[in-house]
């Protein structure tokens, strides 16, 4: 959970994904990235420790693709695309640092 935590303390917002979900992944990077912020995006199938990074989301109960934003995890693709419909995505990007409008 440590390595989880240290991750995602390092941008304001951060997605966890697997190659399995990469499309949703994509849908959810774009969406945040078409409001100007840049989301980091960790594939846990291709990096050194992702087998770590996903038993501790699994134990945080998150599950892939993994959204947070400002430090908090937000939830997946439904949760997202739900926070954008409601007009609360933009306010929360903006409160995490990782948009200035």
């Amino acid at each position: 959970m440590d390595v989880v935590t240290r991750l995602v303390a390092e941008k304001p917002v951060v997605i966890f994904s697997k190659s399995s979900c990469s499309c949703m992944s994509h849908s959810i990077k774009s969406l945040i990235g078409g409001f100007g912020a840049n989301p980091a995006v960790y594939d846990v199938g291709g990096i050194p420790n992702g087998r770590q990074i996903e038993r501790a989301l699994s134990e945080m109960g998150c599950q892939l693709p993994a959204v947070f934003i400002g430090q908090t995890f937000i939830g997946g693709t439904r949760e997202v695309m739900s926070l954008n419909l409601r007009s609360e995505l933009v306010p929360l990007l903006k409160r995490a640092g990782a948009i200035f409008l």
